[in-house]
């Protein structure tokens, strides 16, 4: 099952927070980590599909964290099939 690191955490509950689309550069001053984990973090979570982007700006699909859980677990297993 995927789960969601240190840096992966923050970027969420930073998202959840501030409830709007934010840049990676806002991510980055708000979670205090470098630009590069935090751009790996929202890759990780793009893919699996809690966080969509427009313009270079991120926000949350899903804003509840027990449903992002659960989506990350239904994704392992999606990968795990394959």
């Amino acid at each position: 099952m995927a789960k969601l690191n240190k840096v992966d955490e923050k970027v969420v509950s930073i998202l959840q927070a501030e409830g709007k689309e934010l840049t990676l550069q806002e991510l980055t001053d708000k979670t205090g980590e470098p630009s590069k984990k935090v751009f790996r973090s929202l890759r990780k979570l793009f893919e699996k599909e809690v966080v969509s982007t427009l313009a270079r700006k991120y926000k949350l699909v899903i804003v509840d964290s027990e449903a992002i859980k659960v989506k990350l677990a239904a994704k392992a297993d999606e990968e795990s099939e394959d």
